[in-house]
């Protein structure tokens, strides 16, 4: 990330915000989640006392007493009440200086159009994904918690996504306050059907500012008929982005071969219908393969590199995305996730919506 980025993340003081910090730096470097959690679990702690009762335990060396207040994050916690940094996130922080992958398209990104919330999988509010997001230098971020058939992912049915809007609107009139720069954008990751429709009733998806469509059940359904799923997909006028088309995972553990379809087919449709193609950065997918970019470069079409962020300390992750569409030779300007707000938001309402 840049200095001032590196900056803003570590400008903030006090035990909350350098046990968040904390957990921010270890999903950056991809720490055990568990790990990261231990953090974000003393930091909602301790939050929910108040200083007033921080002084009287510091007072007493009692933090370890605070349920979720183990004996590493009351190192972090007692650092932070003598106004110093411990050691660990002196360390942290210094790691956090070198980019993820250097590249020079990350300095066009002003956005992120894939992220998910506790509304959904994510493991943190959407407070903590924008005030990150804000710190980054992001423009935009599209809240895209997942649709109500992915039920192993919370996905969010009429009602809940409804109910989001609200929190969506409530954390913006919070950011405008305090003066961060971030449009909150409302989104959705919307279920990719076996017939090519969507997961969620049109006319919630005709309110939405970004509607991210994947492919998440029958991964290997035959070639022919994934084709056709897709191509249905990316037909709908509401569709924003195809989210990481192939749904493989490379990495040892997880595994996942990618998904069979006819690729310049389903790009084609992409370009005909005004669809970005998703450059998803997590590096667990690496989403699509090279020679998928480089087909889509060539019919083409225009890209969205995002980071599927399930926590603040992912969305750093767009450094991933950005240094394999540049080393495809994809130019700023066939970015979706480099225009501007204007830009983007009419083109994700298009002229088919």
């Amino acid at each position: 990330m840049d200095a001032a980025a590196h900056d803003r993340l570590t400008s903030s003081s006090g035990p909350v915000a350098l046990l968040r910090e904390v957990a921010l730096w270890r999903e950056r470097a991809r720490d055990d989640t568990r790990r990261v959690e231990a953090y974000r679990r003393a930091a909602d702690a301790l939050e929910a006392l108040g200083p007033d009762e921080w002084q009287l335990l510091h007072q007493a060396g009692a933090w370890r007493s605070v349920p979720g207040v183990g004996a590493s994050t009351a190192e972090v916690i007692e650092a932070a009440m003598d106004d110093r940094v411990p050691a660990k996130l002196a360390k942290l922080r210094d790691q956090g200086r070198a980019p993820l992958a250097a590249n020079g398209l990350r300095a066009h990104l002003r956005g992120d159009l894939h992220t998910h919330s506790t509304w959904s999988d994510g493991g943190s509010p959407i407070l903590q994904m924008a005030l990150t997001a804000s710190a980054l230098g992001h423009g935009y971020l599209a809240v895209t918690d997942h649709s109500p058939r992915l039920r192993v992912a919370n996905g969010l049915p009429r009602e809940r996504l409804l109910a989001q809007w609200d929190e969506i609107a409530l954390v913006q009139r919070r950011l405008d306050d305090q003066g961060h720069q971030l449009r909150l954008l409302r989104g959705i990751e919307v279920d990719i059907l076996d017939d090519g429709s969507l997961d969620q009733d049109d006319d919630l998806l005709a309110q939405l500012d970004v509607v991210v469509a994947s492919v998440h059940s029958k991964l290997q359904m035959e070639p022919e008929a994934m084709t056709r799923r897709m191509v249905n997909a990316v037909a709908n006028p509401r569709v924003t982005v195809l989210g990481h088309c192939t749904g493989r995972r490379v990495e040892v553990g997880s595994l996942r071969a990618q998904s069979r379809f006819d690729a310049e087919v389903v790009f084609e449709a992409c370009r005909q219908f005004g669809v970005a193609v998703e450059v998803n950065s997590r590096p667990e997918r690496c989403d699509p393969p090279d020679e998928l970019i480089a087909l889509a470069a060539e019919i083409g079409c225009v890209f969205s590199v995002d980071t599927d962020a399930h926590a603040p300390g992912q969305l750093d992750f767009l450094d991933l995305g950005a240094a394999r569409l540049e080393a495809a030779g994809v130019a700023p300007e066939r970015v979706i996730t480099s225009w501007p707000l204007e830009q983007l938001t009419a083109f994700a309402s298009g002229p088919n919506c």
